[in-house]
């Protein structure tokens, strides 16, 4: 089985899944000016992307190991133990998240978020929908990363399994299946009619290629990063994104040929078009190649609150989701002018990263105290009664 993993945390991850969630967190509040900072508006790729590639590698690099020393049973158990807390973790946000709108609605007389948010049919159905909702089928508005995240973890033990032997025919076998959903079509079905927003089938690559990074292809994506044709090519095609995106973005895109604009607009995100992939890629040789693991910037304090966010998730993933609806809600009930947008996001952005330390903190209760911890306070009693006898 592989065992050319790689040595230590890489705080990369955890920054660049920190701003994936702070990214999700500002691209879900509607007309937010505040979002033009994330990198949806500059390629064909964005938040998404960055949040299932990571997934993949994370849950490659702890369940391999955790198969190599514990065996293949005890490394399935506990991956679909995950399976669990993230499953648990998307019913809690659903209840909240739809009650929460459902009394909005209610009490201010904003019955138009039932349908914007995709919960009216709680309220005509709310035995089938949520029976449906707890099958993963229905799913309000932006709920529908977990979801997805869910199902390919669920997935994943046999694929790990593979990838641990032959790490190249496992990343394949993801190919065939990504262009065979492509071309046949294959979705998960969704309640009450269409399809899954994110298209398992086809997000499972990115999710693969994750794990392949981790398990099996690391050394050649360093490779290529290093190789300087392959960085040029990557800025340039980064550029071209970023000049597309922006285009259709500001309903500019006269000026691109009509060609050229077939195949990048509209960019098919529940399919994840091939421009996804290939941008993302090319960002992750761009990345790789200018901020490498042993940056001194990643232990700097600027940084801690994006890599503890990254750190802890899911737990920042479920805060964010819910924070995105509260301050949809301020700027439609109060004021949506910039410093309103500015404030929501600033004050949302605080909160999630509060989660997050406070997540650190109290996950470090858990762990034992050290034998010296234990034995200092032993120390200061004996010397306290020595003091008292004298």
């Amino acid at each position: 089985m592989a065992r050319n993993f790689p040595e230590g945390r890489d705080l990369r991850l955890d920054l660049f899944r920190g701003i994936a969630n702070w990214a999700i967190f500002l691209d879900h509040i509607p007309n937010n000016a505040i979002a033009w900072l994330t990198t949806r508006n500059y390629g064909f790729s964005d938040a998404a992307d960055i949040f299932v590639f990571i997934s993949g590698y994370t849950a490659a690099f702890v369940y391999a190991r955790r198969i190599l020393v514990q065996g293949m049973l005890a490394g399935t158990a506990l991956l679909m133990r995950r399976v669990w807390q993230l499953y648990v973790a998307h019913v809690l946000l659903f209840v909240f998240y739809a009650a929460a709108i459902g009394y909005v609605a209610q009490r201010y007389g904003h019955s138009h978020l039932l349908d914007e948010f995709n919960v009216a049919g709680l309220i005509e159905q709310p035995v089938a929908t949520l029976t449906q909702g707890l099958m993963l089928k229905f799913k309000p508005l932006n709920l529908d990363v977990l979801p997805l995240y869910i199902v390919l973890m669920a997935g994943f033990p046999p694929l790990l399994i593979l990838m641990m032997r032959w790490p190249h025919a496992a990343l394949a076998a993801s190919i065939c299946v990504y262009f065979a959903a492509r071309q046949f079509h294959w979705n998960f079905s969704a309640y009450p009619s269409g399809g899954w927003y994110f298209n398992p089938f086809a997000w499972q690559l990115l999710f693969t290629m994750g794990a392949w990074a981790a398990l099996g292809g690391r050394v050649f994506m360093q490779a290529l990063a290093q190789s300087r044709a392959i960085l040029v090519a990557s800025v340039a095609f980064v550029l071209f994104a970023s000049i597309v995106t922006l285009a259709d973005r500001l309903g500019t895109t006269g000026f691109l040929p009509a060609g050229v604009l077939g195949w990048f607009v509209p960019n098919d995100k529940t399919n994840l078009a091939p421009s996804r992939v290939l941008h993302f890629l090319a960002l992750a040789v761009i990345v790789v190649r200018l901020v490498p693991a042993d940056w001194s910037g990643l232990r700097s304090a600027v940084l801690r609150p994006l890599i503890v966010c990254g750190q802890r998730s899911l737990e920042v993933f479920c805060v964010g989701i819910f924070l995105s609806f509260v301050a949809h809600f301020i700027l439609e009930m109060y004021s949506d002018g910039l410093a309103t947008q500015v404030a929501v996001s600033a004050a949302g952005l605080m909160l999630m990263t509060c989660v997050a330390f406070y997540r650190n903190w109290s996950r470090s209760l858990d762990r034992p105290p050290s034998a010296a911890a234990i034995a200092e306070p032993r120390r200061g009693s004996q010397q306290a009664k020595k003091v008292d006898a004298t």
